[in-house]
């Protein structure tokens, strides 16, 4: 009886060490998979939300509000620089504006609220435009919003509200400074080490930032240090940091030596940023493209401007829309009011927008562009099995709206925003059909499924 008991007893513990053992081969097995799946992604994981979020919000504002002329541009010197369009405002009138910014009716987080409910996903906004005002207490230079008689750091309520909100937070500073005594004198040092410091500001004292939007640089190569300035960001927010492709921006030759293929690499950034117009299609590197609300006849339209008019609600839709199926992103601008306020017309068109995306955004949101390239017709989407066809144009004529041919067969469709398409699939190409009475009269989708 003993010895059966002993014999049991051998069993079992012979049982558990062969469980324990199929356990933990399944757990390294499982964690093998998943650092093996992870690595497998490589560098472009940090990617992942940006590519997915589809929708930005930029903001172009400062002193330069109270004349209602566009940001930087209107200040009439711009040294070592392109001339600029007028009409100018003489220097010594643009640098004291800001001893009369006082945007009372300033409220971020009615803003990012705005933002939020808009479907917005991350917001870029105007910590340092080129004419040198910054819009944080920042301890480098005066020429700030800590001199104004409003004094407040709007940076920090914004990155505080765009973190209430679960809104993705970037800065957009430029690196040109038509106001600071040492741009681009000498050696370029004590502007060189001025620049990164605000830089090291902005990433040290505002929480997380997910976006630092460089705007254009002039002068050399050898008057910068853009590695100890990558490296120095790096450290402050992580690897995970994205950066637009302008930190190096129209700089010019070498002063001592050309710039290796790993430098120019690295000003490169994480992604390409097309302005005012819509990017092409393209799937292997990121892309944005930066557009305004407000339209004006010499170019510009980015910071607050009377004389220019704000799009349609169709424009915004059909221009985001082109945008995404181009596998892109749209960051779209606003230019606050001298007050603090967005223009009411520009938010009630973001308000539509919220409502269409909480309708479509199902065929946005986390899709990439393609399969078919975009076109004046429309573009296409893809996740998963799952194909969205947005048709924001059709054939004149009244025929069918051809495509090309797809690899995979179709095994299901269906309207998704509207009723009674008919998808036929041939060696040709893909032919859809929608009654006029039930086309939506700015975006048609229809969603393929495939094998």
């Amino acid at each position: 009886m003993q010895k059966n008991n002993v014999i049991r007893t051998h069993h079992n513990i012979l049982r558990a060490a062969i469980i324990m053992c199929a356990v933990v081969f399944q757990l390294l097995i499982l964690t093998g998979c998943a650092v093996e799946s992870k690595e497998a992604k490589g560098p472009e994981d940090k990617l992942d939300w940006f590519r997915d979020a589809k929708f930005g919000l930029f903001i172009h504002w400062g002193p330069s509000s109270l004349k209602g002329v566009e940001i930087s541009w209107a200040r009439k010197s711009h040294p070592f620089d392109h001339p600029g369009r007028g009409p100018f405002v003489p220097d010594e009138e643009y640098d004291n504006l800001y001893k009369r910014f006082n945007p009372v009716k300033f409220d971020a987080d009615q803003w990012m609220k705005v933002a939020k409910e808009a479907g917005l996903k991350y917001v870029v906004f105007t910590a340092k435009h080129h004419d040198g005002f910054s819009n944080w207490h920042t301890k480098l230079r005066d020429y700030n919003i800590a001199n104004t008689p409003f004094k407040r750091d709007i940076c920090k309520e914004l990155a505080d509200a765009a973190h209430k909100y679960g809104l993705k937070l970037g800065w957009y500073y430029s690196t040109r400074d038509w106001s600071h005594p040492d741009y681009l004198v000498g050696d370029n040092k004590k502007y060189n080490d001025f620049y990164e410091g605000q830089v090291r500001e902005l990433l040290t004292d505002y929480g997380k930032v997910d976006i630092v939007w460089f705007d254009h640089s002039s002068g050399g190569w050898g008057d910068y240090t853009f590695q100890q300035l990558f490296d120095m960001m790096y450290s402050l927010q992580s690897e995970n940091l994205l950066v637009n492709n302008r930190a190096a921006r129209f700089v010019k030759g070498a002063k001592d030596s050309p710039p290796s293929k790993e430098l120019q690499e690295l000003v490169l950034g994480d992604y390409d940023t097309p302005e005012q117009k819509i990017g092409k299609f393209q799937t292997d590197r990121a892309w944005e493209s930066c557009m305004t609300m407000t339209k004006c006849k010499d170019g510009g339209g980015w910071s607050y401007r009377p004389d220019g008019k704000t799009i349609s609600y169709k424009e915004t839709v059909q221009t985001f829309v082109h945008t995404v199926t181009g596998d892109g992103n749209l960051l779209l601008n606003v230019g606050p009011l001298p007050t603090g306020e967005f223009p009411a017309d520009q938010i009630a068109i973001l308000k539509k927008m919220g409502k269409w995306l909480k309708k479509n955004g199902k065929s946005v949101y986390g899709t990439r562009g393609g399969p078919v390239h975009n076109g004046p017709w429309g573009g296409t989407t893809q996740k998963d099995n799952k194909i969205y066809v947005h048709v924001l144009n059709w054939p004149e004529d009244g025929s069918p709206l051809v495509l090309p041919a797809l690899e995979k067969k179709i095994v299901r469709y269906k309207g998704f925003n509207v009723k009674k398409p008919s998808v036929k699939q041939t060696a040709a190409g893909i032919e859809i059909e929608l009654p006029v009475k039930d086309r939506d009269e700015i975006d048609s989708i229809i969603v393929l499924e495939t094998e």
